[in-house]
């Protein structure tokens, strides 16, 4: 039986639980053709101290060492509980995502329809196919209760 977007974002949200403790609970997941999960990660940018450390930046980064030519991820699908950023939108298309699957929008520097739409740029060579607001509410509740507890504490 075939995954579900909603059955593969419960795995991105499960890979936020892996960001760092002060960092925004993200999680990217790339999945191959056969929807097979070959890369994860949570946001460690505080964590690192590496302002490129986004969830799909390092999920990008992993898939691409052990799949396909090295960088394209024309076959495979990116799920991320949240709307991408400028950065990670110019390294999704960079790296021929097929599909990208997103749960939370980001209304502040989202770059996939918020803000910008930077990965249907009619002007770019390679443009996803672009599903949003894939299980919306319960990335949003992660990223809510994140902000609740460091604002109060």
């Amino acid at each position: 039986m075939t995954p579900s977007d909603a059955d593969l974002m419960a795995v991105a949200l499960e890979a936020a639980t892996s960001s760092g403790v002060d960092d925004v609970p993200v999680g990217a997941v790339v999945f191959d053709a056969d929807l097979r999960e070959i890369a994860r990660s949570g946001n460690v940018r505080e964590r690192d101290g590496d302002p490129t450390a986004h969830a799909e930046i390092r999920a990008l980064q992993a898939a691409a060492a052990v799949h396909g030519d090295g960088w394209r991820l024309e076959d495979c699908t990116l799920v991320v509980t949240l709307e991408p950023c400028v950065m990670c939108a110019g390294a999704i298309t960079s790296a021929r995502i097929g599909r990208l699957v997103f749960g939370a929008w980001e209304p502040k520097t989202g770059a996939v329809g918020s803000l910008w739409d930077l990965v249907r740029d009619r002007r770019l060579t390679h443009r996803p196919q672009v599903r949003a607001g894939v299980r919306e509410a319960e990335c949003a509740a992660l990223l809510h209760e994140f902000f609740r507890a460091h604002r109060s504490g």
